[in-house]
């Protein structure tokens, strides 16, 4: 019998309200979420849900007022903000809806940010970084011409492609993706979600978050945050 797959995100009677500082009246509320290792997970729900909110306290950029929230086995709750930024350096590769590439640095150098401050998953590499972008950038079916050209040159499908691998590079064991594919036409939204589903390796959790409920058959589990409650 083979060992269980890792817990990657371990949600449990999670309470979250904004301050009201912010002026929001906004809380979310989630009683239970798991995603294992392996698993490709699309987290649907329309704009105001908490999706980005979720994605920030799964982070650690916003903690939880109650409840548990283990990334990795460790609780997010016990960390200091140091620890929190070191945990999600390490171990979680980010695709940002906006994207966020260094405009006027290479192709290269945006890939090789995602090792930037994380010398564990810097370690992690089996060949050099050059020769990992390389791979990286062939299997998301960018040109290796592109490497040296900066980001302000890519087309905006290509930047995507290009946070991908920054994401990628490394194998943090956690990817999680914010709405990555709102900005691209449907025909390319459907080929980047195969590029990265492909680069994927086996033993990486996938957890994406998007409204668009015609990325479903792409994934092995949907969860609608209405559920989580």
């Amino acid at each position: 019998m083979s060992d269980p797959a890792p817990i990657l995100i371990d949600l449990q009677g999670l309470i979250y309200r904004a301050p009201a500082s912010a002026g929001q009246n906004f809380s979310l509320a989630i009683a239970k979420f798991q995603l294992k290792a392996g698993e490709r997970v699309l987290l649907l729900g329309p704009s105001g849900s908490g999706k980005s909110t979720l994605l920030n306290i799964l982070t650690g950029v916003l903690k939880a007022h109650r409840g548990h929230v283990g990334i990795l086995d460790q609780d997010l709750s016990a960390l200091s903000g140091a620890q929190a930024d070191r945990l999600r350096g390490q171990n979680i590769g980010l695709i940002f809806q906006t994207i966020n590439l260094l405009p006027y640095a290479s192709v290269a150098e945006n890939i090789a940010l995602g090792l930037a401050f994380a010398p564990d998953r810097k370690a992690r590499l089996t060949q050099s970084i050059e020769t990992e972008t390389k791979q990286l950038i062939a299997a998301l079916g960018l040109d290796e011409a592109l490497l040296n050209r900066p980001a302000t040159q890519l087309s905006v499908g290509q930047q995507q492609r290009v946070a991908a691998a920054r994401a990628l590079i490394g194998s943090p064991p956690l990817i999680i993706a914010d709405e990555p594919t709102s900005a691209l036409d449907h025909k390319n939204q459907v080929r980047f979600i195969e590029l990265l589903l492909a680069t994927l390796r086996p033993d990486q959790g996938l957890l994406m978050v998007s409204h668009d409920e015609s990325l479903q058959p792409h994934f092995t589990r949907i969860v609608r945050m209405e559920e989580l409650a």
